[in-house]
């Protein structure tokens, strides 16, 4: 009956359109009252509580840096580099969007950030080239997923701190996943513009191009070495790293590319803290809504049910997957995260499953979430920039989906994608 109850009333708000974190608190109020397994200072507790983590501090700093970033002239310089390695081939501009997508990706840490700073610039430059709008757009923004699945990533703080798993090690994970994922996307780009007939900037592939617009962007290429860097050389940790992102963004913006002016840092900072508290007061709700999960004993439940469908992991590890593509639709990826991480990871690990591949399966399929109605935040995002529908780019965007599906697969079936890396630092 609470479950019902916590349920019911959460999935009916979202129905009425209400903000999740409030959807979240509704429902959790609501199952205390009637279960009476705990008061409602438990739930005002936790809404304090949730968030007392040295690990959290890092995603408002992330938030800040990516911020700082898309101001200072970055990304436009990652493309110009980016553009002069890959831009020759037939659907260059297309491959280098993602290209550059994916090295903005391993600064940021967010795929909406990801998605509003590349194709603000990229979305009218590929249509000046005479891609069509429609394939511009969904480029962007399903290659804006990269954000939150190459590190750092702020999905993956979110798992760390949710299941106790290492963030570094989930970092370094994503590395392969993420840059497998991209060459998927590229797969596509490139089919689409062979049959589209869109061909590559005029001229020649040239060494001395690649090296001048390398040297332009040198500062912006040293950003995801200082961060990762510093991580996996013990120098700093995720959280400390995320405060050494927003200074060194601060610096190169306004010191050395000159295009983040004073004047704006006042609205980028506005603008960091109400996507940071939009996160947190998710978190809290989330993490509460959690805790009443764990109190009915949901994850013993939900284990039994799934064991008694088959007894073969790899089934039951799809069933999770199908799952998490449903909840990816409809629900934000922080959200999904704290809420079901504590669920799925127990029966994952009990299958043998190793908590950091199951980590980023998770945060993959999540990622998807980003390009499906009626949630998917890069929709709306690339709908913004582009003035299409999100039904029509819904439409356009299925090739990448099915692309984003396959790379998923993949992910699941073979672990060593993403330990690899964790292995061989071992």
């Amino acid at each position: 009956m609470i479950l019902w109850i916590l349920f019911g009333t959460f999935f009916l708000l979202l129905l009425l359109n209400i903000p999740i974190a409030v959807s979240l608190g509704i429902a959790t109020v609501l199952s205390i009252l009637f279960s009476g397994a705990t008061t409602i200072d438990f739930f005002i507790t936790n809404l304090v509580t949730s968030i007392d983590s040295f690990p959290l501090m890092a995603v408002p700093f992330f938030i800040l840096a990516g911020e700082l970033m898309s101001k200072g002239g970055i990304s436009d310089r990652l493309f110009r580099f980016a553009n002069s390695i890959v831009g020759y081939q037939t659907g260059g501009f297309a491959v280098a969007t993602i290209v550059t997508c994916m090295f903005f990706a391993s600064i940021s840490g967010s795929g909406p950030a990801t998605v509003a700073a590349i194709g603000s610039i990229m979305i009218p430059a590929m249509v000046n080239r005479g891609y069509d709008l429609k394939f511009a757009t969904a480029t962007v923004a399903a290659a804006g997923s990269l954000g939150v699945i190459i590190p750092p990533s702020i999905d993956m703080i979110m798992f760390g701190v949710s299941t106790n798993t290492s963030i570094g090690d989930m970092f370094i994970a994503g590395i392969l996943p993420g840059i497998f994922i991209g060459l998927c996307l590229i797969v596509w780009a490139v089919i689409y513009s062979n049959i589209k007939g869109y061909k590559g900037a005029e001229g020649k592939i040239s060494i001395k191009n690649i090296l001048k617009e390398g040297y332009e962007a040198k500062w912006a290429l040293l950003i995801p070495v200082i961060i990762l860097g510093g991580i996996y050389g013990g120098i700093f940790t995720p959280t400390e790293a995320a405060v050494i992102a927003v200074v060194v963004g601060l610096i190169i913006g306004a010191f050395f590319y000159k295009e983040l002016k004073i004047s704006s840092i006042p609205s980028v900072l506005v603008k960091a803290a109400i996507t940071s508290a939009t996160i947190f007061f998710i978190l809290t709700t989330a993490t509460t809504f959690g805790k009443i999960l764990t109190i009915e004993q949901v994850p013993q439940k939900m284990a039994v049910s799934l064991s008694n469908i088959s007894e073969n992991p790899l089934v039951i590890l799809l069933l999770i997957n199908v799952m998490l593509l449903i909840v990816g639709t409809f629900m934000e990826t922080v959200a999904a995260i704290i809420i079901l991480a504590p669920i799925f990871l127990p029966i994952a690990v009990g299958l043998g499953y190793d908590p950091v591949h199951f980590g980023i399966m998770m945060i993959v399929n999540l990622a998807i979430g980003f390009i499906t109605p009626p949630l998917g935040v890069n929709l709306f995002i690339g709908s913004g920039l582009s003035g299409l529908s999100i039904v029509t780019l819904s439409k356009a965007i299925l090739p990448y989906f099915i692309a984003m599906i396959f790379s998923l697969f993949i992910v699941i079936v073979w672990p060593d994608l993403s330990l690899f890396l964790i292995d061989l630092k071992n």
